[in-house]
């Protein structure tokens, strides 16, 4: 049984659908029920409080741990989890990490995100660790604002990065999880090109056939809106990657077509799948 955390989210369902597609009998964890697989067990639990997995990695085999908001909740303990999980008897997690984790390692949501990598390491499980850049499906942030107003808001319209589409991610992990050949590798995960926010919006208007208008926002009026959503350091974080990125934040990995066969979908083709949110 392997067990998926963040499971209902832009990685987590794509992972669980490939999971159970391929005949593996899986959990999946979140904190809200959302549709899955028939096939597949739901539990509710808050990652923020290690010991809600108990009853979910018991007899797993595998663990997908992604962590999000959950690695910076107050009186986190993240790394108990990695504990619950060898003491549980699962044999190979698959850290969902990030990319500044190497390109940023000062950034204090990198340093957290660290010591769960090297914990990880020192756990005595088999492991892999995935670090990819910024998402394509970030753009969901745009998709009220477009709908209503035909606008898309955001800080430095005109720098770039490889956004990588969760879709690869999950398709990673999947091999990941099911593959022992993948232990204890790194991948660092983009996307197939750098893509400006400005960029973006052009591609949901050619998706939708009408205009979207561009509003750059400042670094503070944006990092206000993440703070919203994300704890204030990872806005942080994020914002000095996003605004000025570092050749290696720019380098197009070649781990995607290594792990699953091909390139990297594009951010065309994530808006493409997904234009109906924007409609």
């Amino acid at each position: 049984m392997i067990v998926v955390t963040g499971a209902t989210g832009n990685v987590g369902r794509p992972l669980t659908q490939a999971l159970a597609e391929a005949g593996e009998q899986v959990t999946a964890v979140s904190r809200h029920r959302a549709e899955l697989p028939e096939e597949v067990r739901h539990l509710s639990a808050d990652l923020a409080e290690p010991a809600a997995l108990t009853a979910a990695l018991a007899g797993a085999k595998a663990l997908f741990l992604l962590l999000s908001g959950n690695l910076h909740a107050p009186q986190a303990r993240p790394t108990d989890i990695i504990r619950l999980a060898a003491s549980s008897g699962v044999r190979r997690v698959v850290l969902l990490s990030s990319q500044g984790v190497a390109t940023r390692p000062l950034g204090p949501s990198r340093v957290a995100m660290r010591t769960m990598e090297d914990a990880l390491r020192d756990s005595g499980m088999d492991w892999v660790v995935l670090r990819p850049g910024g998402f394509a499906s970030n753009a969901f942030a745009w998709a009220e604002s477009v709908r209503t107003q035909g606008t898309v808001a955001a800080p430095f319209g005109d720098v770039g990065v490889p956004v990588v589409d969760p879709a690869d991610i999950a398709e990673v992990a999947a091999a990941c999880l099911l593959d022992n050949r993948h232990t204890g590798a790194v991948y660092e995960l983009t996307g197939p090109e750098v893509i400006t926010p400005r960029q973006q919006a052009e591609a949901i208007a050619a998706a939708l056939g009408s205009p979207v208008r561009f509003r750059e926002l400042t670094r503070e009026e944006a990092k206000a809106e993440m703070a919203r959503f994300v704890p204030t350091e990872l806005a942080d974080d994020t914002l000095d990657i996003i605004s000025a990125p570092n050749p290696a934040e720019l380098r197009i990995s070649p781990d995607v077509e290594r792990v699953i066969g091909r390139v990297p979908r594009s951010f065309n083709d994530w808006v493409a799948r997904h234009v109906a949110a924007f409609r």
